[in-house]
C-alpha cells in the first residue's frame, strides 16, 4: 500500500472505468440516430424524426460527460505517468492528438446542432450533422484503440540513441492487426450497450402503456441490433481477440482460463476458482479441447500453461483477470440468449404483451456496460506487468516525484466530483426518460417538405 504505483493505477483504473460509461453509449446510439434522421429525411417518416430527437438529447447529455470524465484521465498521462510518456510519447502522442481533433473538433462541433440545430438546418443538412457526429465518435474511437493496441502488441516503432520510442511506420502503427480486431470487437459491444438501452426504454414504455408507436419502434431496432451485435462480439470478433492473445500474450491466456500446466486437449473453463497458492483451480467444470480450438483451431493442439512462462511475466491479478474474462464471457452469451428470445416474440407478434420478457428487457440495460467495463479490465490486467508489452514495465511508468499521498487525495477528489456528476446526469437522463419522446421544445421540421433555401436550389 505503500508503493506509489498501486495509487497511480488504481487512479487511472477509476477514472478510465467511470469515462467509458459514457462513450460506449454514445457510440452505440450515434448510429441509431444517423438511421432514423435518414428515414426522416427520405422518407419524409415522423416516427423516426421524433425517435431522433429524442435520443439526440440523451445523446448530448452522455457526450457532454465524456468530454467532462475524459479531460481528468487525459492529465494522467503526464501527472501520474510520466516516465512511461517520455518514454512512448513519440509513438502514442500522434493518435492521442488525432482522437482529440475528431473527439472535440468534429463531434463537439456537431453534437450541438444534432441537438438543438434541426429547425434551422432543415433535415438533410441536419442528418449530415448526425452522420458527422456518430463518424466523429467512431473514428476518435479508433485511435484510442491504436495507442492501446500499441500498448499490447507494439509495432511500428523504432528507437532513438536516448532508449525512448518514435514512430517508424505511420502506416503498419495505424493499421496494426491488433487495433483492427480491438476495434472491431469494441464497436460491435458498443453497439450492443447502445441497443439495450434503446431497447429497454421500449419495453418501459410498453409496460407503463405510453408512447406506443416509440415503444414499438425502441424495441423492434433495439432488439434487432442487439441480437446481431451480440453475435459478432462472440464471433468472428471475439474469437480472433481471443487467437491475437494466445499468439502475442501466452501468459495472458493461461491466465484468463486459470491454467497452470501446459497441454494438448486444453479445457475451456465455464465455472472454476484459481487457487494461486497451489497452482490448481478449485471446483472446475470444463469443456476438452475446446480451448485448444479457440486458440489455434485444433482440438489437440498445445496450449501453454503459465508453467511455461516465468513468474516475472505472469499477469500481476490473476483472480481478478480470470473473474473479469468470465464475467464478460457469460454476460455476452446471456446476452444473445435474452435477444433471440425476444426476436422470436416478435416474430410471433407477441413481444410487447409479453410481460414478463419486456421487465427482462428493461432491467438488462446495466448489463452491457458491466460486460464492457470486464472486458476493458480482462485487456489491461491481462497486459500487466508491462505497460507496453514486452517493452517497458509498468513499474518504470509511474512519475517518481508525485507520492502516494498526493494520489490518493486526487482520487478521494475525483470520486466525490464523478458522484455529484453522476446524480446529476441521472437526473437529467431520468427527466428526458419520464417526459417521453414528442414532447421536444423545439418544433419539429416538416418532413416530407424542403426548405426554402434547399427549394431555392434545385
Amino acid at each position: 500500500m505503500d508503493d506509489p504505483t498501486l495509487w497511480h493505477r488504481l487512479q487511472f483504473a477509476f477514472t478510465i472505468v467511470y469515462h467509458y460509461l459514457f462513450p460506449q453509449l454514445t457510440m452505440g446510439l450515434g448510429w441509431f440516430i444517423v438511421y432514423w434522421k435518414w428515414r426522416a429525411w427520405r422518407k419524409g417518416d415522423e416516427r423516426s424524426a421524433e425517435a431522433a430527437r429524442y435520443w439526440a438529447k440523451i445523446f448530448g447529455l452522455t457526450f457532454a460527460m465524456g468530454v467532462v470524465t475524459g479531460l481528468p484521465m487525459e492529465f494522467q498521462f503526464g501527472t501520474n505517468w510520466a516516465e512511461f510518456t517520455k518514454f512512448s510519447g513519440g509513438v502514442i502522442g500522434q493518435t492521442l492528438a488525432m482522437e482529440s481533433m475528431f473527439a472535440f473538433l468534429l463531434e463537439s462541433a456537431l453534437v450541438g446542432a444534432l441537438v438543438w440545430g434541426e429547425k434551422r438546418l432543415g433535415p438533410r443538412n441536419h442528418f449530415i450533422a448526425a452522420l458527422g457526429v456518430a463518424a466523429g465518435s467512431w473514428i476518435s474511437g479508433y485511435f484510442i484503440i491504436v495507442t492501446n493496441a500499441f500498448m499490447q502488441h507494439p509495432v511500428g516503432h523504432a528507437t532513438a540513441a536516448d532508449g525512448t520510442l518514435y514512430l517508424g511506420s505511420l502506416g503498419e502503427y495505424l493499421t496494426n492487426r491488433w487495433a483492427i480486431i480491438q476495434f472491431a470487437h469494441n464497436q460491435c459491444a458498443a453497439l450492443v450497450t447502445g441497443s439495450f438501452v434503446v431497447a429497454a426504454a421500449g419495453a418501459f414504455y410498453a409496460l407503463r402503456g405510453q408512447h406506443a408507436e416509440q415503444a414499438r419502434l425502441y424495441l423492434r431496432q433495439g432488439t434487432l441490433v442487439a441480437l446481431v451485435a451480440s453475435v459478432l462480439v462472440a464471433f468472428p470478433t471475439g474469437d480472433q481477440q481471443a487467437k491475437m492473445v494466445a499468439s502475442h500474450q501466452g501468459p495472458t491466456l493461461a491466465a484468463m482460463e486459470g491454467r497452470f500446466e501446459s497441454g494438448p486437449m486444453a479445457e475451456i473453463t465455464l465455472i472454476g476458482q484459481p487457487n494461486i497458492r497451489e497452482r490448481r483451480l478449485d471446483n472446475p467444470i470444463k469443456v476438452p479441447g475446446m480451448l485448444s480450438f479457440l486458440a489455434f483451431g485444433t482440438f489437440h493442439s498445445d496450449v501453454p500453461g503459465l508453467d511455461a512462462f516465468p513468474a516475472d511475466t505472469w499477469p500481476s491479478n490473476i483472480e481478478l483477470l480470470y473473474y473479469t474474462f468470465h464475467v464478460m464471457a457469460g454476460l455476452g452469451t446471456l446476452f444473445i440468449l435474452i435477444m433471440g428470445l425476444a426476436i422470436l416474440q416478435r416474430l410471433r407478434g407477441r413481444l410487447e404483451h409479453t410481460r414478463p420478457l419486456l421487465w427482462a428487457l428493461m432491467l438488462a440495460f446495466p448489463f452491457p456496460f458491466i460486460a464492457n467495463t470486464a472486458g476493458w479490465m480482462t485487456a489491461e490486467l491481462g497486459r500487466q506487468p508491462w505497460l507496453i508489452y514486452g517493452l517497458f514495465r509498468t513499474s518504470q511508468g509511474a512519475s517518481s516525484v508525485v507520492g502516494s499521498g498526493s494520489v490518493l487525495f486526487t482520487l478521494v477528489g475525483l470520486a466525490g466530483l464523478y458522484f455529484v456528476l453522476g446524480l446529476l446526469y441521472l437526473f437529467l437522463v431520468g427527466h428526458e426518460v419520464m417526459k417521453g419522446p414528442g414532447t421536444a421544445d423545439e418544433g419539429p421540421a416538416r418532413y416530407g417538405e424542403r426548405s426554402g433555401e434547399e427549394s431555392r436550389h434545385d
